[in-house]
Parts: structure tokens; C-alpha cells; sequence
């Protein structure tokens, strides 16, 4: 066995996958195959979603099955309406609020018990948990603010029908292509933390829900899913208080200060889906008439990659091109959950074709030799 240390596991090759691949140095994401600026332009959420569970592009026929079966599925039981009520109530954070709500899917699917390896019963929940998740998000943010959920409508697409349960208005075309366009652009992305976690979890024959669950929590943490939220914080604070976006950066880095939305692990260059949501953002605030967002953020991006080398992610212009849609800041990082699922349910999949138990060994530092003391003479 190799002692060789590789913290944070980087560089390590650990399963092998159809499912996305990304060049760093090209700055290169393709899904199945195919380019990821393709398909955030011309294919829908769940045409991705069909790429990514079936291992190709549906038909005409495929997709509009495929569409009604997930429109039928967004409904929720009301005993799982009541534990979001209960979780709103009492103040819970999204992300967390949207991990037990996750769990607690589970109580009410029909296939809970199914065998790991039964391939129907996990299409039927594959599409039950990714069309639920964002059910249960926007009712969850409308009994926190005090309004009833709305009921979802099975003949908008998944996006637009998440932006019409969030606000109870049915989006315009603009609006719900755009973030059905973010929708694509999270759906996966190789092995992250949060998509490890789930096949970790996975490969101990665990459920899909508790996959699924282990993925959530694992993106809550700011150094996986929070970059986005606190890009929007960080050009509010510009904002408030009518600094230069260059200097209040400057002063950040030298006050030993990490600016988010920043660096990558595997990216060497500017990331591709932050180069399609900074044109998004620009046009929202086109749109709008005032594009000060995308301005502040593209005066940052000048001179961090300038100064210090480092390229935008793709947290960088989901802010903007959120906060423009009207979505309120702690959801971002849900939202990247509800999109991710498809990515995550799709890799558990793959990981069960030829599972084997994720178990990775430790390089032990402690002692071999120690005297043991009896507890009367400790």
C-alpha cells in the first residue's frame, strides 16, 4: 500500500465515469459528450437531465414522457408539507431545512424499500426526488415569509414552474430561460466533494435518499456551495456603501481577506459556466436598464486576474444573474442543490453498475508504544 499523502485527496483518481469531464488548463466542461455551451443553450433542464440518467439526448416523444412523468411527480404529500412548516416555522437555514426535507422524502415514496440494484423502482425515485426538491424549497421559502406554498403547475417546465411556486407568478420566457439555463450549467461537475459524498454513501448500499441527503450536507459548507451568496453579500456591502469595487478589494486581500467566487480546483483558467453567466447577468441588467452588477463584477474580475492570477468560478456570475431574477440570497446555494441532484443521482447510478465499497486508508501519526496506566494511578 502507498503512504504517499494526498490531502484533500487532489489528483487522485478514484472511479471512472461517462457521466462529465473537464479540462482545467482548456477551461473545458462537457456532459456526456457533449459541450456544456451547447447544451446551456439549447437544451433544457431536463433534456439534461435525460442525458445525464440515460446516457444520451431523448426524442421528441422521450422528452415529452419524460417531461409529464417529473411534472406528476412535483406534488407533495401533506405530511411533508407539515415538516416544512414546522422547519420554517422554527427558523431553520435553507440549506439545512432543504437536507431533512430531502430525508424525509423518503417516508413517502412508494419504492423506499426497492432493492439497490432494481433500475425501475430508481428511475421512479430519481424523478420523484429531483422534482420535488424544488417544491419543497419554494414552499419552504413562502411559509418562512409568512404566505401559503403554491401548488405546482404540470404544464410549465421545471424551471419556470420553480419561479412561479417561489413568487406565485408565472415567469416570463426571459426569466425562466435563463435560470433554466443555470439549471444546465449545475447539473454536474465530475467528482466535487458533495458528488463524492453521495457515492460514498452509495457504495455502502445505502439508499438513494441517503445519498442524496449526504450530498446536501456536504454543499452547505462555504468551501463547496456558499460562494455564490456570499459573492452577493460581498458587492452589497460595495454598493451600501459607494466604494470603487477595485479598492474595497484591495483593501480585503490586504487585510488577508479570501475574495469569493474565486479559484478552483480543477480549473487553471476562467471556468465556462462563469463565462456564460457573466453574459446573462450583463443582459438581466441590460434588461432592466441598470447593469451596475455586472459592471462591479467585471471590474473585479479585471483585476483579480491581473493582479493575482486567479479566474472567476462559476459562483462568481450566479450571484448577479440571481439577485437580478428577484431570488432571495440564502437560496442560491439550494438552488445549486435542486440543479446538482440530477448530477448526484446520476453518478450513485453509475456507482452501483460496479459498486464496491468506498473505504480509503489513513497515514497514522500517533504513537505505537504507549504505556497504558491503570485508572487508579492516572
Amino acid at each position: 500500500m502507498s503512504t504517499e499523502l494526498k490531502r484533500g485527496l487532489e489528483g487522485v483518481v478514484v472511479a471512472e465515469s461517462d457521466l462529465s469531464y473537464i479540462d482545467g488548463d482548456a477551461g473545458e466542461l462537457i456532459y456526456r459528450g457533449y459541450a456544456i455551451e451547447e447544451l446551456a443553450r439549447e437544451a433544457s433542464y431536463e433534456e439534461t437531465l435525460y442525458l445525464l440518467w440515460h446516457g444520451e439526448l431523448p426524442t421528441d416523444a422521450e422528452l415529452t414522457e419524460f417531461s409529464q412523468q417529473m411534472a406528476t411527480a412535483r406534488e407533495l404529500d401533506d405530511g411533508l408539507l407539515d415538516i416544512i412548516r414546522e422547519l420554517a416555522d422554527s427558523g431553520e437555514e435553507p440549506m439545512a431545512a432543504l437536507r431533512t426535507i430531502t430525508s424525509a422524502l423518503s417516508a413517502y415514496d412508494p419504492d423506499s424499500d426497492a432493492e439497490f440494484n432494481d433500475t425501475e423502482a430508481n428511475n421512479r425515485k430519481s424523478r420523484r426526488i429531483t422534482a420535488k426538491m424544488p417544491t419543497a424549497l419554494a414552499a419552504y421559502n413562502r411559509l418562512r415569509n409568512g404566505n401559503e406554498p403554491v401548488a405546482p403547475r404540470e404544464e410549465l417546465s421545471h424551471a419556470a414552474n420553480f419561479l412561479y411556486m417561489l413568487n406565485d407568478e408565472e415567469p416570463d420566457d426571459v426569466l425562466a430561460e435563463t435560470f433554466d439555463m443555470a439549471l444546465v450549467l449545475h447539473a454536474d461537475h465530475g467528482l466535487n466533494a458533495s458528488t463524492f459524498a453521495a457515492m460514498v454513501t452509495a457504495s455502502t448500499l445505502a439508499d438513494l435518499h441517503s445519498a442524496v441527503t449526504s450530498a446536501i450536507g456536504t454543499l452547505s459548507g462555504s468551501l463547496h456551495g456558499g460562494a455564490n451568496a456570499d459573492v452577493m453579500r460581498m458587492l452589497q456591502a460595495i454598493d451600501d456603501d459607494e466604494l470603487d469595487p477595485v479598492a474595497w478589494v484591495k483593501d480585503a486581500i490586504d487585510r488577508g481577506e479570501r475574495i469569493a467566487g474565486f479559484g478552483h480546483r480543477v480549473y487553471n483558467v476562467k471556468d465556462p459556466r462563469a463565462k456564460i453567466l457573466g453574459e446573462e447577468s450583463e443582459a438581466l441588467g441590460e434588461a432592466a436598464g441598470d447593469t451596475k452588477w455586472y459592471e462591479m463584477s467585471v471590474a473585479i474580475e479585471d483585476y483579480i486576474s491581473e493582479e493575482k492570477g486567479l479566474a472567476p468560478n462559476v459562483d462568481f456570475y450566479s450571484a448577479t444573474t440571481y439577485y437580478q431574477m428577484g431570488i432571495p440570497i440564502d437560496l442560491y446555494t439550494p438552488i445549486f442543490a435542486i440543479a446538482r441532484s440530477g448530477g448526484w443521482i446520476a453518478h450513485v447510478l453509475e456507482q452501483w453498475e460496479d459498486n464496491r465499497l468506498i473505504r480509503p486508508r489513513a497515514k497514522y501519526t500517533g504513537d505505537t508504544d504507549a504505556e497504558f496506566v491503570p485508572l487508579d494511578e492516572r
